[in-house]
């Protein structure tokens, strides 16, 4: 039995298309973006992030206004202006066959297309397909970034890499100028890291790993959110090579995964697949530590 594949209305989102079965339930914005702006159990609330307001926006000069509307968003690495903040607020195409949602928007004028495959489970799981494919005539360096903007209140947990590697190194830690490593929102052992959402807080704070077993997950609202990736030896990733990284204000957490980093040939896709798990949990971020110390 496949997901059900649905169309609504959903807040100022405009048009979307809904994926459901008993367990969960996901929203996709089909008016821009695209988004998935909403991913729940079907019992409980949204754990994304929905800038329902328009408060997160930056001025593109020559583009318009890119809106960041909240959700999970594919965008490219490394951040520059102004590809990255090219506004994505048109129309989205979409198809669903075989079980699997497709949406992608029209062609950025750097030549690149952006595309969301989404397929659900029979059980509390969701696969997702992050596709960038090089439209263009030449080669272009980029990576392919996952950003998935969750709601406020929570904790999230990052495993540490804990491989006995002797005399070489096995974690690697970017830091951003803006972050205060003393920030009481984090805190990290040899075991994890740990990163909590604080609506008091008065400024930002963003960090990066490579976490070789390819999870994070977030706690919020008497659900646990788990969004797993494959982890690749041998390749280069951003930011001094981070497969992982996160961010979080006063209004949500960012938890955000990164593919290879590389020249992508005309027509070569670059792709992060991953895998979304949600439930309804009594379990205590506390608790969910203690497993990873055994």
């Amino acid at each position: 039995m496949k997901a059900n594949y649905s169309k609504l209305f959903y807040q100022n989102y405009g048009n979307c298309a809904c994926l459901e079965n008993d367990s969960i339930r996901m929203i996709v914005t089909l008016d821009l973006g695209p988004r998935i702006i909403s991913f729940s159990t079907r019992n409980g609330k949204n754990i994304l992030f929905e800038d329902v307001d328009r408060e997160f926006c930056e001025l593109n000069k020559g583009y318009g206004t890119w809106y960041a509307y909240g959700g999970h968003r594919l965008w490219k690495a490394p951040e520059v202006m102004p590809e990255t903040y090219c506004p994505d607020h048109g129309k989205v195409e979409c198809s669903f066959s075989d079980g699997i949602l497709t949406v992608q928007p029209k062609p950025t004028p750097f030549g690149k297309q952006f595309s969301l495959e989404i397929e659900m489970s029979e059980q509390n799981s969701v696969r997702i397909v992050n596709r960038i494919t090089n439209l263009s005539d030449q080669p272009q360096r980029f990576a392919p970034w996952s950003i998935t903007s969750l709601s406020g209140g929570g904790t999230e947990i990052i495993p540490m890499c804990r491989a006995k590697t002797g005399f070489l190194p096995n974690r690697v830690m970017s830091i951003w100028s803006y972050t205060d490593v003393n920030d009481e929102r984090f805190r990290m052992t040899n075991t994890y890291a740990a990163l909590r959402h604080d609506v008091h807080a008065d400024h930002p704070f963003k960090v990066g790993f490579n976490v070789t077993d390819g999870y994070a997950v977030y706690f919020a609202n008497g659900q646990m959110f788990r969004k797993s990736v494959t982890p690749h030896r041998d390749v280069r990733y951003p930011d001094f090579c981070c497969n992982f990284e996160t961010y979080t204000n006063q209004h949500f957490i960012e938890c955000e995964t990164l593919g290879e980093e590389r020249d992508y040939a005309p027509g070569e896709s670059a792709v992060i697949e991953e895998t979304w798990e949600i439930t309804d949990t009594d379990m205590t971020p506390e608790q969910f530590i203690a497993t990873l110390a055994e």
